[in-house]
């Protein structure tokens, strides 16, 4: 027969922290436990595993009500072909975020080979507004830049000026 476990040992077998567990049984993640005459919970032994299914959903990038929602597909037995519709569908909005953090990146990138000292006056042609305008150069040539463009740069050192 299987022991019934406390919410210590739960949260020691799964690898979260006490409030962790109180918090998904909040959130309807996990069922309501038994209860000892003393109040302490009693949770049953599978209750592990499933910390741990959830923590790696999130690892994946599912909320938690995404994954109350997957938990709940899963009961119903809805089978392999609706988690794998989830699954691409989480893929497509991890996709969205890689080609806008790309994006970001190449900015900041094209910030710093500009070598702006503010962003209100940057000449990276970002169109941040200026609060008075640049005075004019008439054609005149603006010298290079000293620092290194971040293709130049090594891997974790920053030029000091």
């Amino acid at each position: 027969m299987n022991q019934p476990l406390r919410i210590g040992q739960v949260a020691d077998l799964a690898g979260v922290n006490i409030q962790t567990l109180r918090y998904y049984e909040r959130r309807g993640l996990l069922d309501p436990p038994q209860r000892r005459p003393s109040g302490q919970r009693e949770y049953p032994e599978q209750t592990v595993a499933l910390v741990r299914v959830v923590k790696a959903a999130q690892r994946l990038g599912f909320t938690l009500a995404e994954i109350q929602d997957l938990l709940q597909v899963s009961a119903h037995r809805a089978g392999p072909s609706e988690l794998r519709r989830r699954a691409t569908a989480k893929i497509d909005e991890i996709d969205r975020k890689i080609a806008q953090l790309q994006a970001v990146r190449a900015t900041l990138v094209a910030v710093l080979d500009a070598d702006c000292d503010l962003l209100t006056d940057c000449s990276c042609g970002l169109g941040w507004p200026s609060p008075e305008p640049r005075p004019s150069t008439h054609g005149a040539r603006v010298p290079a830049s000293p620092r290194p463009s971040m293709r130049d740069r090594g891997a974790g050192t920053w030029p000091t000026r």
